[in-house]
C-alpha cells in the first residue's frame, strides 16, 4: 500500500472528519466566547470595580527609554483569558455531560433477550418430550 493511499484511507475515516469539524467549530466558538467576555462581560465587571478596564491593567517592569518599548506584565489580559477559558471549559463540560447521560440511557434501556439458537430449541423440545 503506497503512502498516499494509506493517508487517504486514514483521512477519510469518519473519526478524522468529525474531529476536523469539531476543531473548526471549536475555533469559532472560542472567538465568540472571547468577544462575549471582552465586549459584554468584562465592561460591567470593570464598571462595578470603579471603572476599571481590564485590558489596560498592567504592571510596568521597565519604563520605555528611547526606541525601546516599555516592558509590562499585562495581568488584565490574563484575567480575560482565564474567564474565556472557564466559560469554554464549562460549555464543553455541559456538552460532555449531556452526551454521557444520553449514552447511559441507551445502555440502561432494556434489551430484548436473545432468541435461542436452533440447537437450543431442539434440545428443549427433546427435554420436554423426555419429561412426558
Amino acid at each position: 500500500m503506497s503512502m498516499m493511499s494509506e493517508f487517504k484511507s486514514f483521512a477519510m475515516r469518519g473519526n478524522v472528519i468529525d474531529m476536523a469539524v469539531g476543531i473548526v467549530i471549536g475555533g469559532a466558538f472560542g472567538k465568540i466566547v472571547s468577544s462575549f467576555v471582552s465586549d459584554v462581560l468584562m465592561p460591567p465587571i470593570g464598571m462595578l470595580m470603579g471603572g476599571v478596564d481590564f485590558s489596560d491593567l498592567a504592571v510596568t517592569l521597565q519604563e520605555a527609554s528611547g526606541d525601546v518599548a516599555a516592558v509590562t506584565l499585562n495581568y488584565g489580559s490574563f484575567i480575560q483569558t482565564v474567564v474565556d477559558f472557564l466559560i469554554i471549559a464549562f460549555a464543553i463540560f455541559m456538552v460532555v455531560k449531556a452526551m454521557n447521560n444520553m449514552k447511559k440511557k441507551e445502555e440502561e434501556a432494556p434489551k430484548e433477550p436473545p432468541k435461542p439458537s436452533a440447537e437450543e430449541v431442539l434440545l428443549t423440545e427433546i427435554r420436554d418430550a423426555l419429561k412426558r
